[in-house]
This record gives C-alpha cells, structure tokens and sequence, in this order.
C-alpha cells in the first residue's frame, strides 16, 4: 500500500462526504463522540454494501487499510484540479 500525496486531507474529506452520504442515505446519524475510526469503519462497510467501492481482501481488514481505501474512493469523487489532487 503506497501512500497517497495529501492522503491525511484526503481522508478527512472522504469522513466529510462520507457522512453527508450516510446521513442523506438514512443509514447512519454520527455523534461527535464518535471516533474516527468508528466512522472509517462504518463508511467503508457502507460504501462497500451499496457497492460503490470494492472490498478489501480478507487479510487487509483493517483500519490503515480502510482508510487508505476510502482516500482513494474520494479521489475518484472530486472535480479534477482539486487543490487535495495536486
């Protein structure tokens, strides 16, 4: 797993559309007493459950796995020439 340039930002703003996407989807209401390994947990299972991103292997199930993979999810998600994509 090589590590994305910004890849710190660019999990925050995948937590960030994440949740807006949980919360529209009526599937999850977060606390700010949550942690933030609760919400990458839950967003990855999620995305993965309505098949937006694929799963991880088995042996990768894992937080720094999880959100190295939703890192790369809003990638994908943002308008190209995105100041998180330089």
């Amino acid at each position: 797993m090589s590590k994305l340039k910004n890849e710190a930002d660019l999990l925050k703003e995948a937590l960030r559309v994440g949740m807006i996407y949980a919360e529209k989807r009526g599937a999850a209401k977060f606390d700010a007493t949550d942690s933030a390994n609760e919400k990458v947990e839950y967003i990855y299972k999620l995305l993965v459950h309505d098949k937006l991103i694929q799963p991880l292997a088995h042996e990768q199930h894992d937080i720094p796995h999880m959100k190295h993979k939703l890192a790369l999810w809003i990638t994908r998600q943002l308008p190209e020439g995105h100041r998180l994509l330089q």
